[in-house]
């Protein structure tokens, strides 16, 4: 009997998560994993069976969130706005930068996730909001 090459192969071990601070987020860029503070939760749109009876559920909260180095604007969605509470710590894990009204908007889909974990000892620095740098798209000719 031929023993299966695959078997005394090791698994591939998975990736140490590469921790980002806020100030190094950029346009543009995704696979982020960053330990925060949630600051405010703002409740932006809330649909529902009310409107019609056929809609799923939608809620929609902006936070304010932050690190030691600066803050940013984060778009939790449905479930995601019961986790993101004032004065919460959480880890986020995969998460993305989206452009909205030319600014930064942080967020988490279906690839990623959002744990609530202990409190962080750090202070947010509030006076570095990214959310408040505009951004504009230039088209490059090559």
């Amino acid at each position: 009997m031929a023993e299966n090459s695959t078997q005394n192969k090791p698994k591939p071990g998975l990736r140490k998560p590469v921790f980002v601070k806020v100030e190094n987020l950029t346009p543009g860029t995704n696979r982020h994993t960053l330990i925060v503070k949630v600051l405010e939760s703002n409740t932006v749109l809330q649909k529902g069976r009310s409107v019609s009876p056929h809609l799923r559920n939608t809620r929609i909260s902006e936070c304010l969130i932050g690190d030691e180095t600066g803050t940013i604007l984060f778009t939790a969605r449905n479930d995601q706005v019961d986790l993101m509470k004032p004065g919460a710590t959480v880890i986020l894990r995969n998460a993305k930068i989206d452009m909205f009204k030319n600014t930064m908007r942080l967020a988490v889909d279906k690839w990623g996730r959002i744990e609530v974990t202990e409190p962080a000892a750090f202070e947010v620095k509030q006076g570095n909001n990214l959310s408040l740098v505009e951004y504009e798209l230039v088209n490059v000719e090559e």
